[in-house]
């Protein structure tokens, strides 16, 4: 299977009215965990790369082009997703490199500014044929539209998603980001209106901290993208922690990465089940 462009995976999920589940790459092995749990699950999954991700590796490119590789060897579709990029130069680079999709988040402005620069943003990759997510922010909120207790008004998102023409728009209705623990009570009325009111597909971030019946509660009121990343850590760091208790005296990094990555790839096959209302 090809890769696939994002837009053609979280529209057809839109469509269908189930969800589609963008998990976080952090190196190779959360790549090939993530694919492997599609392909067990016989569904579709966006692979996403940050730029918290890209300052780690020192560089965008090899982690992208790593990213790419495992998406066009699956035998699912696989979309590869720049997310919660706040430089338009690292927007480019992702272009420039193959990048289906960009998150560009200029959520740490206020409303006009983010008009502004994310209409920007819009046109160049419109030009280029990438596919582009944006999110509403408070002003000087710390965590932009995630701050807690931040809610997304549903007539200022309609506004924002028509002044600049983006593809899909993250929204805060309970989540919160970096969550440890599944505690995050979600909006369902909030989400229902969103969805009436937004023309393009709604994103929910911080998906970690929402447990199982409530990210499902999330994608029947009108959720398609659901990104998720810590939850998916913590699986991998365990298996792996468990595995260095059991053998102290293994030195080959291969033998302590292979039980994460399994124990993740089995964690992304439920979650996209779960997404998909199986």
């Amino acid at each position: 299977m090809p890769l696939r462009p994002t837009g053609e995976v979280v529209g057809r999920a839109r469509a269908e009215g189930h969800g589609v589940g963008a998990f976080n790459v952090i190196q190779l092995e959360s790549a090939e965990a993530i694919v492997a749990g599609a392909e067990a699950a016989e569904l579709p999954v966006i692979l996403q790369i940050s730029e918290n991700c890209v300052r780690y590796h020192g560089a965008l490119e090899p982690v992208l082009l790593a990213s790419l590789a495992v998406a066009r060897s699956a035998t699912v579709p696989v979309a590869v997703h720049l997310d919660h990029a706040e430089s338009e130069e690292l927007v480019r680079d992702a272009v420039g490199l193959g990048v289906g999709s960009v998150m560009y988040d200029a959520s740490r402005l206020g409303y006009a500014a983010n008009v502004r620069t994310t209409t920007e943003v819009v046109r160049e990759c419109h030009a280029a044929g990438v596919w582009v997510e944006a999110e509403l922010g408070e002003v000087g909120g710390k965590d932009g539209v995630h701050a807690p207790g931040a809610r997304t008004d549903p007539g200022e998102a309609a506004g924002f998603v028509a002044a600049t023409g983006v593809d899909a728009l993250a929204v805060a209705v309970g989540s919160s980001h970096a969550m440890t623990t599944r505690e995050a009570r979600l909006d369902e009325e909030l989400i229902a209106r969103l969805s009436r009111a937004v023309a393009v597909p709604l994103v929910l971030h911080g998906s970690s901290g929402v447990a199982d019946e409530g990210l499902t509660r999330a994608v029947r009121a009108g959720i398609t993208k659901v990104n998720l990343s810590t939850h998916l850590n913590k699986v991998f760091t365990a298996a792996v922690r468990g595995y260095l208790l059991d053998h102290p005296d293994v030195v080959d990094t291969r033998k302590y990465l292979a039980p994460g990555r399994a124990a993740m790839a089995d964690a992304v096959a439920g979650l996209l089940r779960l997404l998909a209302l199986q």
